[in-house]
């Protein structure tokens, strides 16, 4: 009941925060299971599956395990200002037009933070737009693993594998621009928020997401604005699933059906899955509500079978190069890229 009691509370904040109707639910603390997703009654009516560019599952695997090279990439650090700069480079030597917004942020202890949050455009001049982003940094501490729980992680799957997944598309996107305008975002401190171990946690958890918090309140382009956004996290781990995430739903339905009926004809069903997962807070609540860009959140979730559902080695040493599938990055890296050139 008492969790139950905390939550409620932490919903009235977030909503007095963001004026987000439903906010994070930390736990299912009714016990009960989460509702599945209606099927699409439009079934008859789907946009038909176009032909694309081949997305390379070894390619973006390859993406990943560069950047996990660097070691970790806390802001603040020399991994840090070196994949950065990698990851400029390689949007640059894929044709896209780059923009880098820098500033400093302050995380939840008052340590002040250099970040960069890094963008490619494809596409420039055309007006329809859309957003597909990651997270680039990693989490400083292992809090919720059992040894060296104050040490960074590899973050190979929580952080490299959505960028990987991202840098694949744009080379994809170099060689074959599609209809529409895409821009690809990687964003700065993400994972910086309070540590497992603290008494006294901030309830609101707003130390978390500072890149995308800092550009949904000042664009990199003064008005920028895109049809729908879609972020990936945590989107390369064997045992992947990825089932409609709570925030999404509330915020975003229309983007996430998009993307999980694609699955679907796609034959990856197995992978995405129509049970809602409870609401959590990533990137897409802070572009979707202070930006006002829709968008739908590909993670790893489990459901029943832990009480923060993420991945198993979510926030540990495990989340290293061993925990990565290839053929997961392919398969999100294929529904991603039918996405865009279905537009």
């Amino acid at each position: 009941m008492e969790k139950m009691a905390q939550a409620g509370r932490l919903i009235e904040r977030l909503s007095a925060s963001f004026g987000v109707a439903a906010a994070l639910v930390l736990a299912s603390c009714s016990g009960s299971a989460p509702e599945t997703a209606p099927r699409n009654r439009q079934q008859n009516n789907e946009v038909a599956l176009v032909r694309t560019p081949l997305f390379s599952a070894d390619s973006a695997y390859a993406f990943v395990e560069r950047q996990v090279a660097f070691g970790n990439r806390v802001p603040n650090s020399i991994g840090h200002q070196q994949c950065g700069d990698y990851l400029i480079g390689q949007l640059e030597a894929f044709g896209a037009s780059v923009a880098v917004q820098e500033a400093r942020v302050t995380a939840y202890d008052g340590t002040k933070l250099d970040i960069r949050n890094i963008f490619g455009a494809f596409n420039p001049r055309e007006k329809r737009r859309i957003l597909l982003y990651a997270h680039w940094d990693t989490r400083p501490y292992a809090d919720k693993d059992t040894v060296r729980t104050k040490e960074p992680i590899d973050g190979a799957n929580d952080g490299a594998s959505g960028v990987g997944v991202l840098l694949e598309l744009a080379r994809i996107l170099g060689d074959s621009l599609p209809s529409v305008g895409v821009d690809i975002a990687f964003f700065d401190a993400e994972d910086y928020g309070e540590p497992e171990w603290l008494p006294n946690r901030d309830a609101d958890y707003t130390d978390w997401c500072l890149g995308s918090q800092y550009w949904a309140r000042k664009p990199h382009i003064p008005g920028y604005r895109a049809k729908y956004g879609i972020l990936l996290d945590m989107v390369g781990a064997k045992g992947a699933v990825f089932h409609r995430e709570g925030t999404s739903m509330a915020l975003a339905p229309a983007v996430v059906e998009k993307v999980w009926s694609t699955a679907r004809r796609l034959g990856h069903a197995d992978l995405f899955r129509n049970r809602v997962t409870p609401q959590t807070i990533d990137d897409n609540l802070f572009v979707s509500q202070l930006a006002g860009i829709p968008s739908a959140n590909i993670v790893h979730y489990h459901l029943d079978t832990r009480i923060m559902g993420y991945f198993p080695f979510h926030h540990t040493h495990g989340d290293n190069m061993d925990a990565i599938d290839a053929e997961v990055l392919g398969k999100v890296g294929q529904v991603l890229t039918q996405v865009v050139y279905a537009e």
